[in-house]
């Protein structure tokens, strides 16, 4: 769905907030999304729960974005990393099943969400807004004061979902991904309380 750094091990270093003037598709009007009446819960990850998200990573990227078993791995084990799994509601059979996830992490006083993955069907329902809010509130108790991202150039439904969320593009990295596509470092102050958007 949204993303996210092949090459975020570097470190963040200071952010400064000076927006770049970058075309951002226009906030589109709000509407009910098809999945409003979704149910889901948020917890932090489990080690089983590893192989269901790398699965959820392959549906939602194409290659040469979406990560291997050992990046995903990594990121998911980072000393200062976390990851929270949304499940959807126990269905009449008991059993609940994992609609997305969102791993991020705290670098002093900055913030870096590393990928957001909700599944296609579980979109629209709101599912994507309530992970980053969560995560953003899960680093601003942890002392940051900005948060940063990346995401491909061509990826117009992830800046649009930026955009409402309150991030502002900071630069452009040539060439970020392994296929070549460039991306957008998008920021955000962390000063205010997040709130929940209607749709994402």
């Amino acid at each position: 769905m949204l993303r996210r750094g092949k090459l975020s091990r570097q470190p963040l270093g200071n952010v400064f907030f000076h927006k770049l003037e970058v075309f951002l598709p226009q906030r589109e009007k709000q509407s009910r999304g098809y999945n409003d009446e979704v149910q889901f819960s948020l917890r932090d990850f489990r080690a089983d729960d590893f192989t269901t998200l790398w699965e959820i990573d392959q549906r939602c990227f194409a290659p040469g974005i979406a990560y291997s078993r050992r990046e995903l791995s990594s990121y998911i084990r980072r000393r200062d990393s976390f990851t929270i799994v949304a499940e959807q509601a126990a269905t009449a059979d008991g059993k609940s099943t994992v609609a997305g996830f969102i791993v991020a992490e705290a670098n002093g006083k900055v913030g870096h969400v590393i990928s957001i993955d909700v599944l296609p069907a579980s979109r629209r329902s709101g599912l994507g807004s309530k992970l980053l809010l969560t995560a953003e509130d899960r680093l601003r108790s942890l002392d940051c004061r900005n948060v940063v991202l990346e995401t491909a150039v061509d990826n117009t439904a992830a800046l649009a979902f930026y955009k409402r969320q309150g991030y502002s593009v900071l630069k452009v990295h040539p060439r970020y991904y392994s296929n070549g596509v460039d991306a957008f470092v998008l920021g955000k102050s962390l000063a205010q309380p997040s709130t929940l958007t209607p749709t994402g």
